[in-house]
């Protein structure tokens, strides 16, 4: 066996939620989801996407420059209905499942397929995301930037009157590399208590 050959243990599932269509994102959107997709493959993880365009499709462009992993979940039952009737790319994707589930279905999936979420600039689908991720007290980060989403997290989650449920599972940052840092210590102790009970 030739031991010159790298072999990279990846320890989490990271997904990335945001916005297919991005024309309310702002001008930084692309680079930062780019360096976002870079910093989860430098946190020794794989990315999942909803194998969409948009602020996800940079995240996986950005995480296969950094020579990492991308899964991605279609709302579609076939590749050819990916492409064809939803539009969808399959370039930046190592592998896309085709859940046949739409996007209400796909979205579940996706949630329930990481280990947590990292939620970018989004509108109702990434808001779908975030509410399935809440439910189900998975780890969460916010990308904080010059679009609204962020704020409009901030206070579904003080109004929700369920914060104290998530205590210590949500993290803010607006720096990618700073997020992932925050979000992969809270996954690394989620994992702990798995094993551990």
């Amino acid at each position: 066996m030739d031991n010159n050959i790298c072999h990279t243990t990846y320890k989490y599932k990271i997904c990335v939620s945001g916005a297919a269509e991005t024309g309310h994102c702002g001008q930084t959107a692309f680079n930062i989801a780019e360096e976002l997709g870079k910093e989860i493959v430098r946190h020794d993880a794989v990315l999942v996407t909803g194998a969409t365009t948009g602020f996800p499709y940079w995240a996986a462009k950005g995480a296969k420059a950094e020579g990492g992993i991308v899964v991605g979940l279609s709302p579609a039952a076939t590749e050819k209905e990916h492409i064809k009737d939803f539009q969808l790319p399959t370039d930046y994707h190592d592998l896309i499942i085709y859940t046949g589930f739409n996007y209400s279905g796909r979205n579940l999936l996706l949630v329930r397929s990481a280990d947590a979420v990292i939620f970018g600039c989004g509108r109702m689908g990434t808001l779908n995301e975030f509410t399935i991720t809440f439910e189900d007290k998975k780890p969460i980060g916010i990308l904080q930037g010059e679009w609204e989403t962020d704020e409009l997290f901030k206070t579904l989650i003080e109004k929700s009157h369920r914060a104290k449920e998530m205590e210590g599972k949500i993290v803010f940052a607006a720096d990618p590399k700073t997020l992932l840092d925050k979000l992969a210590d809270i996954i690394k102790k989620e994992k702990e208590n798995n094993h551990n009970h």
